[in-house]
């Protein structure tokens, strides 16, 4: 007979996203990982494989919880220019919120885990695109309400805040110092006039 499981896999991988989000990969030890977790060795093996696909598991988590997640925000109904500008401040506050300073798991990964993890990189590439495609997408409605100048590329737009929003948030998870982070988003703005 089979003996059945005595913790919540759930509220496990949670924790182990909590401790890769905080620590990093290469950081987080299964020692680590047993002791947050609060389950045998043995039983996070079997439940989630080894460090690296319990990381690859937390990292998807990571992906598919974020609330609100940026498309959502970008997806409010009304005029589209102020969603992308509230994207922008979401991304300022949430970094000034932080202030364990654990930065953004996606950021986080990008930096430790590339070029050398093809399904890190995947993964991230993903969702990257996903959110290229959907500024892109609602910078062409604004552009359609009138609200960007149409000599504006709003796919170069979308890329150019995609790139910065991750280098914002990297940036803020060594520096502590909101009025640099909310001058560099007002400044970044400016190319939707």
């Amino acid at each position: 007979m089979a003996r059945t499981k005595e913790f919540d896999p759930d509220v496990a991988l949670q924790a182990a996203l909590d401790l890769f989000w905080e620590r990093g990969y290469e950081a987080t030890s299964m020692a680590d990982l047993v002791e947050e977790l609060g389950i045998a060795r043995a039983s996070l093996y079997s439940t989630f494989g080894n460090k690296r696909d319990l990381y690859l598991k937390a990292l998807e988590r990571y992906l598919e919880t974020r609330n609100p997640s940026p498309i959502e925000i970008l997806s409010q109904p009304g005029p589209a220019l102020p969603a992308v500008r509230a994207l922008v401040e979401f991304y300022v506050t949430d970094a000034i919120a932080d202030t364990r300073r654990r930065g953004c798991m996606i950021v986080n990964a990008a930096a430790e885990m590339l070029p050398g993890d093809p399904e890190v990189s995947r993964l991230l590439d993903t969702n990257w695109s996903a959110l290229e495609a959907a500024l892109t997408s609602a910078l062409i409605r604004a552009r359609g309400e009138g609200d960007l100048p149409a000599d504006r590329d709003p796919r170069a737009l979308a890329r150019f805040l995609l790139v910065f929003l991750q280098g914002l948030r990297l940036v803020s998870k060594g520096s502590s110092d909101a009025k640099r982070l909310r001058e560099a988003a007002a400044e970044a703005l400016t190319v939707l006039r």
